[in-house]
């Protein structure tokens, strides 16, 4: 069976994650794994804090993040883009059971042989987007439409 994706440097940032053959639209690549830790023991381990620029940590839901810094696969290594090609799509408990949700990693176009695999990783944070944050979490991935950062804007109160 062919490989569909591999492993290596990345041009936009430490390793990347690459299509091994052409990838159609649609198709689901990985599944973005690690250990499921509650929000609380998250904030513990990484102090919430939003000064690290950690991107390894993937909010499963109201209850649960991904941690793939303990027991992560090749997910982790995905790059972040303002264009990406990939998306992440949340699979939730037929049961309802939030520890058995599931975020995999799916092709949102046809993805050539050789082109690194990125994602929107729709990071948002509570506090202002100051220019030290925006750096911290600068954004390399070179596209055309590349906002800089990788903070998602934030939104804007509706006038009353």
């Amino acid at each position: 069976m062919t490989r569909n994706i591999i492993t290596r440097r990345s041009p936009i940032h430490g390793n990347g994650v690459f299509a091994a053959r052409d990838l159609p639209k649609g198709l689901r690549v990985i599944q973005y794994r690690g250990t499921l830790r509650p929000h609380h023991e998250i904030d513990q381990c990484y102090g919430g804090d939003t000064d690290s620029g950690h991107t390894f940590l993937f909010t499963l839901n109201d209850d649960w993040v991904i941690d793939a810094n303990v027991g992560g696969n090749n997910a982790r290594w995905i790059n972040h883009s303002c264009a990406p090609n990939c998306e992440a799509v949340l699979h939730e408990d037929d049961n309802g059971d939030r520890r058995k949700d599931r975020v995999f990693i799916e092709t949102a176009r046809a993805i050539r042989a050789g082109e690194e695999l990125t994602y929107d990783y729709g990071i948002t944070l509570d506090e202002a987007h100051t220019p030290r944050l925006k750096k911290i979490w600068a954004c390399r991935c070179g596209a055309p439409t590349c906002t800089g950062t990788m903070l998602k804007p934030k939104r804007r109160r509706a006038a009353a």
